[in-house]
Formats: structure tokens, C-alpha cells, sequence
């Protein structure tokens, strides 16, 4: 019989050792305690298969179940603790979580696959606006600012990784931050940008802020094409007696296929992560295209080379091509056909027309689940196209700026302050900051997901913020979820935006609708970094549909 020791035990492997968000920690334990596996030795001991069931994600299964073995491992191999240490010997999961911790922050991710990595840093995220709607948070301005450049990222840079935009965010906040010390009169003299230390690095616009930025030359953060590829959910395998079979019918192409088409290009299929909801999983796969002629074919190798795409609801497809040269509209060829899903051939020609994609070939796969999803449909089905076509554009290198390539946001007052200059009162510079490439100091982006985490409180709605003493780690607890609540608004408000402005206009409005929902506090030095109230229904209230 398991004991509550072992409930904390399994909680701290699966936060701490595992930087699982807690409330993505509790479902998990929920559903194993429903299989009855309810220790960290009942997990390691199990069959593979038990507890792929109750996760209902046989990575994540193999994963925890690896973490809860190697866990045991070591604490059979920790001496016991010496007669009269009332403290003990220390927790193997915490101890080894924080010493890869302290190696991320100082050194980098040495200890950790772009894959780890990323998934290391994953943020909570909660949809539900009947609860968003009822949420005041208390925080200061700084905070805000981050997530919401977190969020707009995923729309004007879908190929940046979360790890650079949490860096990117963080280089806006520190840049934001010195901008306001100087002129509150906190920070004398010139600025590191301004003094020159980013002259010669890219640049990017972020929430109407240019930041200079280090490529993270050859980071390939995305898993391998064979296992994004496969629907995430154990609802969505290929079975005939729980998924309808795939329409085989299809639109004639604009030209005639009389003759043999043209060779395909040899490169590979790029696809996006599958997205889940009511059981129904959306999943696209993007293919460069230079002829009509190559769609049919390119289909058939697409469905051979992935047969579980053929047990799928719907395989809706559009193209681009470039205009012929010569061409007097100057207007490139377009094709697109539905499979049954309504409109998603004209929201994968939207999507593509959206970040100029010619010469490319989308297919947006749909396996539906029994239960309609209303918007939420077009928005998976968006993010979905959005997300293939920026890993296309990341791997074709067709952002000139930064040659496609993931990026570090630079700490400029931190490059300044090691190498030769002091940094100024307020900035804030070098907090989080490390060494990249080169030598040169860039935001760490542990260091601006923990400053998320710890950021957003709970106030009343009446202008306080409750004062009680509680455990700390109820606080915690809270302060995540408000998080999560928070970005699940941003998301539902730039999603609403995403099919109607393009990538510049979506990143110079997000300043303004941040300005509009901030808190308000004092004006001058004594407002700085005083927190303020913020109700989420206000962030709501942004959406397109509210502002018709």
C-alpha cells in the first residue's frame, strides 16, 4: 500500500526531476493511480504496457518509467545517512535535478538533447474561459511583458523554438527595463545598444522593439520526423474499428496528367507536432513543389511512407507556385482541395499566402474523433498548417535576417559589464544571462521561464491581494496555475488575430493591447516594479470577435 511519502516522492521525480508543470503532474498521477500505480517502485516495477494504458502516451510512459527506475537505481547506490543527520542522505531526483539545473545556467544545455531541452522548459497552458474569465492575478509590468511576448512569437516567428522565445521575450524585457530606468531617471549614460555592443548581429522585432540576437547555428530541436510524424494520443492509431477510413477521393490537378511528372525534389517531408483535443488529432506535412504535376505523387509516397495517415478522417491538401517567369499578373498558381473537410483547403491557402510559401505542397490530416469542436477546429487545423510551414521555412533558411536559424537573445548590458563597462542601476542586466557561442552573454531561457513561474499571484478582484500566510508551496501551486490561465488567454486572443494580420501588424498591435490590459500603478520612480492588479477577462476582451 502506498504511502504519502511515496504520493511526494512520485510528485517531486515528476516536477523536479523531470520538469513536468505541476498541473500536468497531477493528471499524470491521477491516471496512474487509477491503474493502481501508485509509487515510484510500483512504476519501475510494472509492465511497459501498464503504464503506456494509463498515461495513454506510450513516450511519456517509457520516459517515466526510465526516470522511476534510474531513480531507485541511485538510491540504492546512496550510502545511508550517518547516525544522528536528522537531514539524511538527499533526495536522488533533486539532487541530480538541480545539479543539471546549475549546469544549464551557468554552462548551457550540455547535459541535454534540443529534444530535453525543450521539453524541460514547457510552459502550463489552460484553455478554459469560463475560468479565465473569473481570474485577477497580481503582478508587476515586467512579467506581462514577457509572456506576452512569448505568446505573439509563436505567430511572427513559429520557427523559433520555446527556448528562444522565452530568450527573445527576456531580451525585450531587459531592453523595455532600461528604456524606462533612464527615463525615470534610475540609469544614467547610454545604454549597451546604444554605446554599439550589438553592432554587427542580426536583428528581430519584437513587440515593436529591435533586439540583437546570436544564431544558434545547426540547433535541430524538433524530434525526428518519424516520431512527430505519429498522432500523440493512443486514440488516433490506425484502427479500422475506432477510426473511419480515409476518402480516397480527390480533385483533378490544374494540368493534365498526360504525361510523366516532373522528379520530386529529393528532400524530405517536414511535419508539424500532432494536436489533440476530444479525440480528434490534427497533424500537417509540408513538401516543396515544383510542378503540378508532383502532387499526386508526391501524396502517394507521402501515404506509403506513412500508411498511418491512410486510416485518417480527412487529408485536405492546397499548393503555391511561384508564377511562370514572364507571367503578366505576376500571380502565383494555387490548388487546393477540402477531403471532406470543410474549408481547409482555403485555410491552408490563407496560411501560406500569409508568410509567402510558393513552390510547397501542405497536407493538413484530420482523425476525427466523434465529437464536433466548433472553433477550436479552425484554430487546431491553423496552428497545425503554421507550424509545418515554419519548420519548412526554418530548414529552407528563407528568413534572410537570421537565415532561418533559432536564435539567443542577446544581454548587451551584460556583454558590457564583463568586458569593459559598468552596468547601469536598474537595467537589470545579467540576471539570467550566460555564455553563448563565442563567448558572448545571451538570456538564459530557464532563467525567464522561472521568472513566469514565480511572477503571478492571486488578488481578490477589489483591488488586494490576499495576504495569509500560506505554505509555500500552495503558493507555488497558484502562482503556476495563474500562469497557465494567463498564457491560455494570450493564446485565445492571438489566435482569434492570427487569420486576419499578418505577422507585422499582429507584432505592432501586441504592445498596444498590452498597454491596455497592464496594471496600474503609481506614476514616476515610485511605480517601479510595483505590482497591480489584472483581470483576465480584460485580456479576453481582446479577442476579434469582442472587438467587432
Amino acid at each position: 500500500m502506498a504511502t504519502q511519502q511515496d504520493l511526494q516522492d512520485l510528485l517531486r521525480l515528476l516536477t523536479v526531476g523531470r520538469k513536468t508543470p505541476m498541473m500536468q503532474a497531477m493528471t499524470q498521477i491521477k491516471a496512474l493511480q487509477a491503474a493502481d500505480l501508485r509509487s515510484i517502485t510500483q512504476i519501475a516495477e510494472a509492465p511497459l504496457a501498464t503504464v503506456q494504458a494509463a498515461l495513454k502516451d506510450d513516450k511519456s510512459a517509457k520516459l517515466l518509467q526510465n526516470a522511476c527506475k534510474a531513480a531507485l537505481k541511485r538510491a540504492a547506490s546512496t550510502p545511508a545517512p550517518n547516525a544522528g543527520d536528522k537531514r539524511g542522505a538527499p533526495d536522488p531526483a533533486t539532487s541530480q535535478a538541480k545539479r543539471v539545473r546549475t549546469d544549464l545556467f551557468r554552462n548551457g544545455p550540455v547535459e541535454m538533447t534540443p529534444q530535453e531541452l525543450e521539453r524541460s522548459l514547457e510552459l502550463p497552458l489552460c484553455m478554459d474561459e469560463a475560468c479565465i474569465s473569473t481570474t485577477v492575478i497580481e503582478t508587476n509590468r515586467a512579467p506581462l511583458v514577457l509572456a506576452f511576448a512569448v505568446e505573439v512569437l509563436r505567430h511572427t516567428m513559429p520557427a523559433q523554438p520555446l527556448s528562444s522565445r522565452l530568450s527573445l521575450g527576456q531580451a525585450v524585457v531587459s531592453a523595455n527595463s532600461r528604456s524606462k530606468a533612464a527615463s525615470l531617471g534610475l540609469s544614467k549614460g547610454p545604454s549597451a545598444d546604444e554605446e554599439g555592443w550589438g553592432e554587427g548581429h542580426p536583428r528581430v522585432k519584437v513587440m515593436g522593439r529591435e533586439v540583437a540576437v546570436l544564431k544558434r547555428s545547426g540547433y535541430e530541436w524538433r524530434e525526428e520526423e518519424t516520431a512527430v510524424g505519429q498522432p500523440g494520443n493512443s486514440t488516433t492509431s490506425a484502427s479500422p474499428d475506432t477510426q473511419p477510413q480515409a476518402t480516397s477521393t480527390q480533385l483533378p490537378d490544374t494540368q493534365a496528367q498526360t504525361t510523366s511528372p516532373p522528379p520530386t525534389p529529393k528532400t524530405t517531408w517536414t511535419a508539424s507536432p500532432p494536436l489533440t483535443l476530444k479525440s480528434s488529432t490534427f497533424l500537417a506535412h509540408t513538401h516543396p513543389l515544383t510542378s503540378p504535376l508532383q502532387r499526386a505523387p508526391l501524396m502517394q509516397h507521402l501515404l506509403s511512407t506513412r500508411p498511418h495517415l491512410a486510416t485518417a478522417t480527412h487529408n485536405a491538401w492546397a499548393y503555391r507556385l511561384r508564377a511562370p517567369e514572364g507571367s503578366i499578373a505576376n500571380k502565383a498558381r494555387e490548388a487546393s482541395h477540402d477531403d471532406g473537410e470543410t474549408g481547409a483547403g482555403d485555410l491552408i491557402l490563407r496560411a501560406m499566402r500569409d508568410v509567402g510559401a510558393v513552390d510547397t505542397l501542405v497536407v493538413l490530416t484530420r482523425w476525427f474523433g466523434g465529437t464536433m469542436l466548433g472553433a477550436d477546429r479552425w484554430r487546431l487545423m491553423r496552428e497545425c498548417v503554421g507550424a509545418a510551414l515554419g519548420e519548412r521555412l526554418r530548414r529552407r533558411g528563407m528568413d534572410d535576417n537570421i537565415g532561418g536559424e533559432a536564435v539567443w537573445g542577446l544581454d548587451l548590458e551584460a556583454e558590457r559589464g564583463v568586458r569593459g563597462g559598468a552596468v547601469g542601476a536598474g537595467a537589470g542586466a545579467g540576471a539570467g544571462a550566460a555564455a553563448g557561442v563565442g563567448g558572448l552573454r545571451v538570456h538564459r531561457p530557464e532563467a525567464a521561464r522561472g521568472y513566469l513561474l514565480r511572477s503571478f499571484g492571486t488578488g481578490d478582484g477589489k483591488g488586494k491581494s490576499p495576504r495569509k500566510a500560506r505554505p509555500r508551496t500552495v503558493v507555488e501551486a497558484e502562482k503556476e496555475e495563474n500562469l497557465g490561465l494567463l498564457l491560455g488567454a494570450l493564446r485565445i486572443v492571438f489566435d482569434s488575430w492570427a487569420d486576419h494580420l499578418s505577422a507585422a501588424e499582429l507584432d505592432r498591435r501586441a504592445w498596444s493591447w498590452y498597454a491596455a490590459v497592464r496594471p496600474n500603478v503609481e506614476s514616476g520612480q515610485a511605480g517601479w516594479g510595483a505590482k497591480g492588479l489584472v483581470k483576465l477577462s480584460d485580456v479576453l476582451r481582446l479577442q476579434r470577435a469582442a472587438q467587432k
